[in-house]
């Protein structure tokens, strides 16, 4: 069975920012460390979601929230950083929004998605009360 869209759109997302890390930091003098802590990550985040671990999709959304304010951070320091920053601001929001496509899909797909919950009808618990 093949991978849902929104799981290889997450993959991808998560391998170029690992890859955008490797390169940002390749002239750094502690390179390795920043392997480890940067690039090691999100590259582990992509293959766990690749290999269809249910929690690797969660995890890249509560750690990309962490790289986001890394990079607005860092563009609004450093103006020989910006361009790099920039990216890494858009691949996290790319990441939030691909990992919560699944459930924002499911609660706001629209018809031919459900009645939405029981506690959204009378209150009485069932969900055929409103029908």
């Amino acid at each position: 069975m093949a991978l849902p869209l929104s799981r290889v759109t997450l993959s991808i997302l998560l391998l170029a920012l690992s890859a955008l890390f490797a390169a940002w930091f390749a002239d750094d003098t502690r390179y390795l460390q920043a392997l480890v802590v940067f690039t090691l990550p999100p590259l582990l985040l992509g293959i766990g979601v690749l290999a269809r671990r249910r929690t690797a999709p969660f995890w890249a959304g509560v750690l990309a929230l962490g790289w986001f304010c890394h990079g607005v951070m860092l563009a609004w320091e450093r103006s020989v950083d910006r361009a790099w920053a920039l990216g890494e601001v858009l691949l996290a929001l790319g990441i939030v929004f691909a990992a919560n496509w699944p459930g924002l899909r499911a609660r706001f797909g629209g018809p031919g998605r459900g009645k939405g919950t029981a506690a959204e009808g009378s209150g009485s618990g069932r969900p055929d009360a409103n029908d």
